[in-house]
């Protein structure tokens, strides 16, 4: 009964708590297949809960497929192994690619901008001058907010004074303001839309938030807007959560007029949109027009997110939030719970990058070696692959989103398992989904850490393993 034992924290419900906790050992295998769980009675005393607690919990297990109840004998653990393997495995050897020389692999599944683009003796001119121009303050000073100075630079460069700096909150990376606005603004059972398939570290969060999640299918233009108005009219939704360029996994970008549309929806139906604008530095088609979903909102019910930390250094884990003056407050409370300050040192230095106009140089540099390696992409993929694939160019980002032909009896999880024997790292489809069997034919490749020739090389060694 040990391994049951809990730290309950006051913000979640404890039924929440229980099933999260089993459903963590039942991935880790402390609890095995078919393995009975403790009677209700026995575990409710253990935990000093009531009975009606444990219930729940066994029957959120039930509904989230970790448990099977057997009438008349009890609760059973189900064991969903495959798929927690496969996540294990991905995330083990992306350490090990980061702590071995990358020459040994082809990296296909990277997202981060590459250290050989990035112009260090800029960066190092900016830190050495803030050190001197701010002395001590630029390494012990704390402001919550963010350093006025950067949100200053952030309105002024990037929102041409649209957004204004108090409105701007400085985070740490995307994946924290995901986090910090999910915090502000979810609760239990609270409702919840995402696009299928989306950013499995978004599903995480309001995963264990304990929200309702719907789901509607992407489409070249943006989600589906027939299904996702079905859910918004059915249900009472809290937020939408969009990538709204080069949505990760599969590089679409809405339009204009969806984005007009769900605007709309969001005022009709009170719920708001949390933008997460991924990569939208690096468009390469000029039939992508640039035009968030926030420079549109005119009924303030955009919450925009936008990281550095992709397309610049992601070990300055920076980013930004911009949000409806409704929930700034919880928001802002929020942020002070999570994280009391990010890095004032790295907030001045980028701040100053900005402000030197090394921000707009390196951008357009960027987009110039990044152009090249997606355009050698296409073209190898179209060339090598154009039997065993199939694919729609989302003309700028990092990635490519591919379908294996039905004719071919592989599915992504044992793709990525004989590509890794190859030392050709992909992203399997199944990451990207709630239910693993829909992402079975897909698999996401880019070229943002592998240069033109490896690009060849391992979309070469793809194609013989699909053969």
């Amino acid at each position: 009964m040990k391994a049951y034992s809990i730290d309950f924290l006051e913000e979640i419900p404890k039924y929440i708590q229980i099933a999260r906790h089993i459903k963590n050992l039942i991935e880790l295998g402390e609890i095995k297949d078919e393995e009975k769980l403790p009677p209700i009675r026995k575990l409710s005393d253990f935990l000093s809960v009531n009975n009606d607690t444990i219930v729940s919990a066994y029957k959120k297990l039930e509904q989230e497929g970790y448990a099977v109840q057997k009438i008349g004998s009890g609760s059973y653990a189900k064991q969903k192994d495959t798929n927690r393997r496969l996540r294990r495995e991905y995330t083990e050897t992306f350490k090990r690619i980061r702590n071995e020389s990358s020459s040994k692999y082809i990296d296909f599944a990277g997202e981060t901008s590459c250290n050989v683009v990035f112009p260090m003796e800029n960066f190092k001119e900016v830190i050495n001058e803030v050190i001197d121009r701010d002395g001590v303050n630029a390494l012990v000073n704390q402001e919550t907010l963010g350093y006025i100075g950067l949100r200053r630079s952030i309105s002024k460069y990037f929102w041409n004074d649209k957004s204004r700096a108090e409105d701007i909150l400085i985070v740490s990376g995307a994946q924290q303001g995901i986090d910090i606005v999910s915090k502000a603004i979810i609760n239990v059972n609270d409702n919840v839309i995402v696009e299928k398939p989306t950013y499995n570290g978004a599903l995480f969060v309001f995963k264990w938030r304990g929200a309702n999640i719907f789901e509607a299918n992407m489409e070249n233009d943006g989600i589906n807007l027939e299904a996702f108005e079905k859910i918004v009219k059915k249900n009472s939704i809290k937020c939408f959560y969009t990538m709204s360029y080069f949505q990760n996994p599969t590089g679409m970008s809405y339009s204009y007029a969806k984005k007009i549309e769900i605007l709309k929806l969001a005022e009709k139906y009170d719920f708001y949109i949390i933008e997460d604008d991924y990569l939208s530095e690096l468009i390469f088609d000029e039939k992508v027009k640039y035009q968030s979903f926030k420079s549109l909102d005119e009924n303030d019910r955009v919450v925009y997110i936008k990281s550095f930390s992709k397309i610049f250094l992601p070990g300055i884990r920076l980013g930004y939030m911009i949000v409806p003056k409704k929930i700034e407050e919880a928001v802002e409370s929020s942020k002070v719970n999570t994280d009391i300050s990010t890095s004032s040192l790295m907030q001045r230095a980028l701040d100053l990058y900005i402000i030197k106009g090394y921000w707009r140089d390196y951008i357009q540099n960027l987009k110039i070696t990044y152009n090249k390696r997606y355009k050698v992409m296409e073209d190898t993929i179209k060339d090598i692959l154009k039997d065993k694939v199939s694919f729609n160019s989302p003309g700028g980002g990092f990635n490519f989103y591919l379908k294996i032909d039905k004719s071919i009896g592989i599915e992504s999880d044992k793709l990525f398992y004989k590509c890794k024997q190859k030392k050709v790292f992909i992203s399997p489809g199944v990451l990207f989904y709630r239910n693993s069997e829909d992402g079975a034919k897909f698999f996401r490749i880019g070229y943002s850490q592998t240069e033109e020739t490896k690009i060849k090389q391992g979309i070469e060694i793809i194609n013989k393993i699909l053969e």
